[in-house]
C-alpha cells in the first residue's frame, strides 16, 4: 500500500462498502449472528440491575440489620452473577465462532480464486504476498467480529444504559464525575489515530517479512552455493527491524494511553468520594448510593477504555477486508465460455498465424504456423528464449495467444471447456514440483479415480517400478516438499508416471531428458517410443539425440520458425538444425 491510501485509510474506522461485503458472508450464519447480538443487547441492559441491587441491599438489610433478607438479597445477586457469566460466555463464544465460520467460508472462496487465476497473475505478483492474504490477512477479518463491531455496538449500548440509568437515579453526582471525560475522549482520540498509523505499519511489514522468508528458505540452495548467506541476513535484519520498530510504536501508544485512563478514572473516583462523602456527611445520601455508583463509573470507564483498542482491531480488519477482496477482484482469469467436451479429441493440432507477447507488443513468437496430425510425434528445438515453451503454454490456455488460431480437432480450443481441454494434454516439464506427500499421492494429485493399480502398473511401464519398490514404505515414501528426498531423475520419472497415468491424447515434454543422467534418460526414451504409439506428442528438447525418430522437427529462432522437416531432411539443409546437431556430436564425442 502506497503512502498516499494508506494515510487516507488512517482514522476510517468503518469503510461500509467493505462493510457490506463482509456482512453478505454472515446469510448462511444468520442464526449464530442473531443469537450473538441478542446476547450482546441482554447483557447491556441488565449491567445495571447489580449496582442498583447492592445499593437496596446495603441500605434497606445493612445499614437496618435484616439477616433473613440480607441472605436472599445476597442468594439473588449470585443468581445475577451467574446469569451474566452465562451470557457473556455465550456471547464470546458465539461472536468468535460466528468469525471462524466467515474466515473458512472467505478463505475457501480465496484459495478457489487464487488457483483459478492465470500463470501472468503469478509472474507479477510475491508468492509471500498471496501466502500472507490467504493466512494471516484472513485471521485478522475474524476479529471485526469476536472483537471488533458486535462487541463495540455493545460496549456502546452498555454505556448509554448505565449513563441514562446513572442520570436518572442522580444526575448532580453524574456529571460531576463526568468532568474528566472531555480529557479522556481527547487521550482516545489520539491514541486511536496512533495505533491505527503504527498497526497499518505492523501489516506492512508482515507482508514483506512473508515474502522475504518464503522466497529465501524456497532458494536456500542458491544462497549456500553463491555464499550469500551473510549478505541476505543483513537484509532480513533490515526488514525485522523494521517490523519491530512498528510494533514498539503500537506499545508505546499503549503503554502511555492506559496510565492515562487510569488517572482520569481515578479521578472521576475521587470526585465520586469527594462529593458522595460530602452527601453523606449531611444526610443528603447514603453509603450504598456512593458504592452504587463506584460500580456504575468501573462499569463506564472498563469499555471507555477498551473502545479505543476495539476500534482499531476493527479497522485492521477492515484494511486486511480489502486486501483480501482486491485479491478476490483480481480479473485475471482465463476466459472459460467454451462448451465442448475434449474427452473425444483425437489429437489434430493446428496453430495457424499465431503471434503472442507476455508484455504489450514484445512478441515471444510471431506468426507461428505448423500442423501435428493424430498420432504423430513432432519436436521443437531452439536455444533458450527462442519461444518453445510458449507453445505448450498457449496450447494449455495457461496464457492467451494475441492473434491467429490454435485448434485441435479443427475446433479452436477457447470453444473447448477449459478443465476437460486441461485434463486431456499432459505435461511433464524440466522443472519437477513435487508436493509433501507419498509417491502415490503425488502421482494420482489425490483423484480417486486413479487406482494404485494403475499408478504401478503404469511405473512399471516407465521403468521406474524398482527405484520405487526400493524405498522405504514404497509407494507410501514421503517425497518432501519439492521431492527432497529424492534425485532429480527420480523426481523426472515420478513427473513421467503422473503424465501418462491420467491417459492423455496429447503429451508434451518440455526439456524432460535434460536434468537426468543417461541411464535414466533410456529409461525415458524407452517410455517415449512406447507410450507415443498413437498418440499425438510434442517434444521439446535441448539434446538432438532424442528427437531423431520424430516424424517432424521445428527448428526455433527468436521467436519464428526457421526450419522444419525430419531428422534426415533437416541435415540436408544444411542450415541450424545440421550445425547444432554437429555441435553436440562433438561435444558427446569428446566427453
Amino acid at each position: 500500500m502506497n503512502e498516499k491510501n494508506k494515510n487516507k485509510n488512517i482514522g476510517k474506522a468503518v469503510d461500509l462498502l467493505v462493510l457490506k461485503r463482509i456482512f453478505a458472508y454472515i446469510k448462511p450464519h444468520r442464526q449464530n449472528f442473531g443469537l450473538a447480538v441478542c446476547t450482546t443487547i441482554t447483557l447491556a441492559f441488565i449491567a445495571p440491575i447489580r449496582p442498583i441491587l447492592i445499593q437496596y441491599t446495603l441500605d434497606n438489610f445493612v445499614a437496618i440489620p435484616i439477616p433473613q433478607m440480607l441472605l436472599k438479597m445476597t442468594m439473588l445477586l449470585i443468581g445475577l452473577l451467574m446469569a451474566e457469566a452465562f451470557l457473556q460466555f455465550s456471547d464470546s463464544y458465539l461472536t468468535n465462532k460466528l468469525g471462524q465460520h466467515i474466515i473458512q467460508d472467505l478463505r475457501i472462496k480465496l484459495y478457489k480464486h487464487i488457483i483459478g487465476l492465470r500463470l501472468k497473475y503469478y509472474d507479477n505478483t510475491p508468492i509471500g504476498m498471496l501466502v500472507t492474504r490467504a493466512v494471516s490477512d484472513i485471521e485478522v477479518i475474524a476479529d471485526i467480529f469476536s472483537e471488533g463491531l458486535i462487541v463495540i455496538i455493545g460496549d456502546l449500548l452498555k454505556l448509554a444504559v448505565i449513563l441514562y440509568v446513572m442520570l436518572f437515579i442522580d444526575y448532580r453526582l453524574t456529571l460531576i464525575i463526568l468532568i474528566p471525560i472531555p480529557l479522556l475522549l481527547i487521550a482516545t482520540s489520539l491514541f486511536k489515530k496512533s495505533v491505527q498509523a503504527s498497526f497499518q505499519d505492523v501489516r506492512t511489514q508482515v507482508a514483506r517479512l512473508n515474502t522475504f522468508v518464503q522466497e529465501h528458505i524456497t532458494g536456500m540452495n542458491i544462497l549456500q552455493i553463491f555464499t550469500r548467506e551473510k549478505a541476505e541476513s543483513e537484509k532480513f535484519d533490515e526488514i525485522n527491524i523494521k517490523h519491530k520498530d512498528a510494533n514498539v510504536r503500537s506499545i508505546k501508544a499503549y503503554s502511555i494511553f492506559f496510565p492515562v485512563v487510569e488517572i482520569l478514572s481515578s479521578t472521576s473516583l475521587g470526585l465520586l468520594i469527594w462529593w458522595g462523602g460530602k452527601g453523606v456527611l449531611e444526610g443528603k445520601t447514603s453509603v450504598g448510593h456512593i458504592v452504587e455508583f463506584i460500580m456504575f463509573l468501573n462499569m463506564m470507564f472498563r469499555p471507555i477504555r477498551q473502545l479505543a483498542d476495539r476500534f482499531n482491531t476493527l479497522q485492521m480488519g477492515m484494511v486486511s477486508s480489502e486486501r483480501v477482496f482486491k485479491v478476490l477482484d483480481t480479473d485475471e482469469n482465463i476466459e472459460n465460455k467454451g462448451i465442448k467436451d475434449a474427452l473425444s479429441i483425437q489429437g489434430n493440432v493446428a496453430f495457424k498465424s499465431v503471434w503472442f507477447a507476455y508484455n504489450d507488443d514484445n512478441w515471444v513468437l510471431k506468426n507461428i504456423s505448423f500442423v501435428v496430425k493424430q498420432g504423430e510425434k513432432i519436436a521443437i528445438v531452439g536455444a533458450t528464449g527462442a519461444g518453445k515453451s510458449s507453445i505448450i503454454n498457449l496450447l494449455n490456455r495457461f496464457y492467451e495467444y494475441n492473434q491467429g488460431s490454435i485448434s485441435i480437432d479443427n475446433i479452436d480450443i477457447r470453444d473447448y471447456e477449459l478443465t476437460s481441454l486441461r485434463k486431456n494434454i499432459g505435461v511433464v516439464l524440466q522443472d519437477v514440483f513435487l508436493f509433501s506427500d507419498t509417491l502415490a499421492n503425488n502421482i494420482s494429485l489425490n483423484n480417486p479415480e486413479i487406482t494404485r493399480e494403475q499408478i504401478i502398473e503404469t511405473a512399471k511401464i516407465i521403468g521406474a517400478h524398482d527405484f520405487i519398490n526400493n524405498l522405504p514404505n514404497t509407494y507410501d515414501y514421503n517425497a518432501m516438499e519439492r521431492g527432497a528426498m529424492l534425485s532429480v531423475g527420480q523426481r523426472q520419472l515420478i513427473s513421467f508416471i503422473r503424465a501418462y497415468v491420467y491417459n492423455p491424447k496429447i503429451l508434451i515434454l518440455d526439456e524432460a531428458t535434460s536434468s537426468i543422467d543417461t541411464e535414466t534418460e533410456k529409461l525415458i526414451q524407452f517410455a517415449i517410443d512406447k507410450l507415443t504409439e498413437n498418440r499425438t506428442s510434442i517434444i521439446i528438447a535441448h539434446r538432438l539425440a532424442t528427437i531423431q525418430k520424430a516424424d517432424k522437427i521445428i527448428v526455433m529462432d527468436k521467436g519464428e520458425i526457421i526450419e522444419m522437416g525430419n531428422h534426415q531432411e533437416l541435415l540436408k539443409q544444411n542450415g541450424r538444425y545440421k550445425r547444432l546437431f554437429e555441435l553436440q556430436f562433438k561435444e558427446e564425442f569428446i566427453s
